[in-house]
């Protein structure tokens, strides 16, 4: 999980590398912070869509993730 500081922590290093540049150590750091946070966006879509339920016309549920696996 992201949390709060670690986005504020992204966003100061991008304002950073944007004024005056990053120091290897920085760099090091933004690229660990970012995959990070990717992977947290990731996750949270995919539970997003497993849980995402299609109603048909004539009343009967099909989980969303049920369809992706029978293609």
């Amino acid at each position: 999980m992201i949390t709060q500081e670690k986005i504020d922590r992204i966003n100061e290093l991008a304002r950073k590398s944007k004024s005056v540049g990053l120091t290897e150590n920085e760099k090091e750091e933004q690229k660990i912070l970012r995959r990070e946070y990717v992977d947290a966006f990731k996750a949270s879509l995919v539970s997003q869509i497993d849980n995402t339920v299609i109603v048909r016309p004539d009343g009967s549920r099909e989980k969303l993730s049920d369809k992706k696996k029978n293609k």
